[in-house]
């Protein structure tokens, strides 16, 4: 117990520091996932237009095009995917040789003197925020390839459906693409926060700052951003409830 108190009081603001980041990340990924339910923001307006991607898909002969853009999505996923590899082969490297690492950052103004093993903590820390990010990507592209399947097995309108099956199908692979859309927000959000858990290394308090802005920077883009009003004026009023 007196280890624990002694460890607590020699590291408390690292630990205050992972609380504030840990509030920030999974917070805020609470906080969107339940304001896009009742809140006009990127997701449930991007989720409308996929909607009526899939309407319209389901009114084609000819699906190149929709294959083509699935496509795509896939291979910005998978881009990031290979590039978070890249990453945690880098970071590695840095736990190789933490000593280096240390003088450079002794150099910056501000900079808080850390020792070898608090230093080995950070890096595993961001090193478990890159494996998250990966599990995201991942699945994200599984859930694209998904998407892929389902397009390719969707009735064609030789087959006549009735509007109410026409409806139910294009809604599922909506979803679908909406699940994968979202797996690979999450994956891009932990890039985000990384940036903000660089801070760490040289202050404890720079790095609650920049988790903190990171939160702000989130806010603005999915909730009141340009790009959010324009998709919405392309779509129209949108109901608050819906």
């Amino acid at each position: 117990m007196d280890t624990v108190l002694q460890f607590i009081q020699l590291n408390w603001l690292n630990l205050l520091a992972m609380v504030w980041f840990l509030i920030c990340f999974k917070g805020y990924m609470y906080y969107s996932k339940k304001r896009s339910y009742d809140t006009a923001c990127l997701a449930s307006i991007m989720h409308m237009y996929r909607t009526e991607w899939m309407m319209r898909m389901l009114d084609r002969d000819m699906r190149i095009a929709d294959a083509t853009v699935v496509a795509n999505l896939e291979r910005s996923v998978s881009f990031f995917a290979s590039t978070t590899m890249l990453i945690l082969a880098g970071l590695m490297t840095v736990l190789g040789s933490t000593e280096q690492a240390i003088n450079v950052i002794a150099d910056i103004p501000f900079s808080m003197e850390a020792t070898r093993q608090e230093w080995e903590v950070k890096l595993l820390v961001i090193i478990a925020l890159f494996i998250y990010a990966f599990f995201k990507f991942t699945w994200s592209l599984r859930q694209y390839g998904f998407v892929s399947v389902m397009v390719g097995g969707a009735p064609g309108p030789e087959d006549q459906i009735s509007e109410q099956e026409k409806q139910s199908i294009a809604n599922r692979i909506a979803i679908m693409s909406s699940m994968a859309a979202n797996h690979f927000n999450f994956g891009l959000r932990s890039y985000y926060f990384s940036l903000a858990m660089l801070g760490w290394f040289i202050n404890p308090w720079l790095f609650m700052a920049l988790s903190t802005g990171v939160v702000y920077v989130l806010y603005r883009r999915e909730f009141k951003s340009s790009t959010l009003k324009t998709l919405m004026m392309s779509v129209g009023p949108v109901d608050e409830k819906s």
